[in-house]
């Protein structure tokens, strides 16, 4: 894995410099940037074997678009899974449900549950404390509380209520 720092010796050999990147960037690249690579390279690994499975069902084109669909994310799912060693995957997959629970939750309701969120908290400044302690304790204190009041665009549910009844539609509360 090559650095801002840690750029290729050689490369000035050819008339050229490699561009530094920063750290953020280097990311960036490595993890979205990949990504249509990743899918052409998944294409190759998986797809026949998806199709030929579909081939035998008896389903209209529709379903089986969107069967393949489900098969492809499951088998990204589990690949992604698998690369991981079990506590980190239990993470991840906790994140992923949280953060599919506050999306389909957003959906549903026509909101930015993370916006109306720092909406809520940009009151809070730290100009108003004498203290940071004091300051950060507070906020965070407003963080929570905040996920647990009910809000009128979730039709007065809390947002954890919604984010929870969302999930459970999907079987991922338990």
């Amino acid at each position: 894995m090559m650095m801002e720092k840690d750029g290729d010796p050689n490369a000035g050999l050819f008339g050229r410099d490699e561009p530094e990147i920063s750290e953020e960037e280097f990311a960036s690249k490595q993890i979205y940037e990949k990504n249509p690579k990743r899918a052409s390279a998944l294409a190759d690994l998986c797809y026949a074997d998806l199709e030929s499975a579909l081939g035998g069902m008896d389903l209209d084109e529709e379903a089986k678009r969107r069967m393949l669909f489900a098969m492809t994310v499951n088998g990204v799912l589990d690949l992604i899974a698998d690369s991981l060693d079990a506590e980190t995957a239990m993470e991840v997959s906790y994140c992923l449900d949280m953060y599919m629970g506050v999306s389909l939750a957003n959906k549903r309701f026509s909101v930015d549950l993370f916006k109306e969120h720092g909406k809520a908290l940009a009151g809070i400044r730290p100009s108003d404390f004498d203290d940071e302690e004091v300051y950060l304790k507070t906020l965070a204190e407003a963080e929570e509380r905040w996920w647990e009041m009910p809000q009128p665009r979730l039709d007065k549910r809390t947002p954890n209520e919604a984010i929870r009844e969302t999930l459970s539609r999907y079987g991922l509360t338990e």
